[in-house]
């Protein structure tokens, strides 16, 4: 047996760990568009996953992944161990973007390297972008400018983020938004919406000026900005953006997003459910709303209104018109929660003990 060249190996050892080829099939949409497969297999393959949105103590992943790597190697085993095949990570754009042109090259080299950690760990990844969670961190030149410019910091933002996971199967898709919205809140000039929610917030506009459009020309105008942008270096990975389901607040409402006139460059759905108690077939009735012919996935999900028994229940009824549930991990094992000795930390134990059990098989 030949033995490998001590340069090569040098050269091996010190090459970054996202240099290495992924091993994970990429998730693909079935020829019929209505489910996932793994590319190469004809068996409709069921998404099971976290958000992996900030740790125990409200850092965000940007915040800490330079420094704690180790942490986020550790939570990754930990949240395969629970079951789950995807973890849903969401980028900010302050992080991202250092000005309106320039990125930030040391988080695009992190992230690849979350690439390679989730593959490692026979995870996907859902890359969520375009994060305003904590107002401080927003650039004052961000937030000062006219929807064609600000439009045009996130096209560049998404053609960074898919130049580094283009070619990597353990992207399974690129989430456009977190709850991108048009209108609502106390100051329609303002780009984020409502109050904040732990500090952080989630909703944002992509316009503040709807300057006489219809609705759905401004998101269809908006999703082909974006979409565009992440295909010129991304020709394959899946791309989808996560509403609100309105269709809970009020029963007629239709989808905006996912509208003919609108979810055309989108591959599937995604929603954010939170059941409230005793209104589970009422969030059942609702998500059929949202069952358009894509593949559908919860994209948040978490028994922060109901109880874990309800929760248990909405998900089996979901489970036939659905393709993935992805609820949460905020950095702390079972056994941590149990140690705790809350009622709170004694919920969440509960809810991650629910989750590993009804975990589906995809084999």
């Amino acid at each position: 047996m030949r033995s490998i060249p001590l340069c090569l190996l040098l050269a091996l050892l010190l090459l970054p760990v996202s240099a290495f080829a992924d091993t994970l099939p990429r998730i693909v949409v079935s020829p019929d568009g209505k489910d996932f497969r793994q590319e190469g297999t004809d068996k409709s393959f069921y998404l099971w996953g976290v958000n992996y949105d900030h740790d125990n103590d409200g850092h965000l992943l940007e915040d800490y992944w330079h420094n704690d790597w180790k942490v986020i190697e550790e939570d990754f085993a930990e949240i395969k161990s629970l079951g789950a095949n995807v973890v849903r990570v969401h980028l900010q754009v302050a992080k991202f973007m250092d000005s309106p042109t320039e990125t930030n090259q040391a988080n695009l080299k992190k992230l690849a390297d979350l690439i390679a950690l989730a593959d490692r760990n026979q995870l996907y990844l859902d890359i969520t972008g375009l994060g305003c969670y904590h107002k401080q961190d927003v650039p004052e030149w961000y937030d000062a400018m006219n929807e064609a410019d600000r439009w045009q910091v996130q096209a560049n933002f998404w053609q960074a983020i898919a130049k580094v996971g283009n070619g990597h199967s353990a992207v399974f898709c690129y989430d456009l938004m977190n709850e991108p919205v048009l209108g609502g809140g106390k100051n329609p000039k303002e780009w984020l919406v409502g109050e904040p929610l732990g500090g952080n917030y989630f909703v944002q506009r992509i316009t503040n000026d709807v300057a006489g459009r219809e609705g759905h020309e401004i998101a269809a105008a908006w999703v082909k900005k974006l979409t565009g942008a992440i295909r010129a270096e991304d020709k394959k990975t899946l791309m989808t953006v996560g509403v609100i389901p309105w269709a809970t607040v009020w029963p007629t409402a239709k989808p905006l997003f996912y509208s003919d006139q609108v979810g055309g460059p989108l591959d599937f759905v995604c929603v954010h459910f939170y059941p409230q108690a005793d209104k589970v077939d009422q969030a059942i009735t609702a998500l059929k709303v949202y069952d358009v012919g894509k593949p559908l996935v919860i994209e948040e999900f978490f028994p922060l209104k109901c109880s874990l028994e309800e929760a248990e229940t909405f998900l089996k009824e979901a489970r036939p018109i659905t393709d993935g549930v992805i609820s949460f991990y905020w950095g702390k094992t079972r056994k941590e929660y149990e140690a705790e000795g809350t009622m709170q930390a004694a919920i969440v134990e509960k809810w991650l003990e629910t989750f590993e059990r009804l975990a589906p098989k995809n084999k």
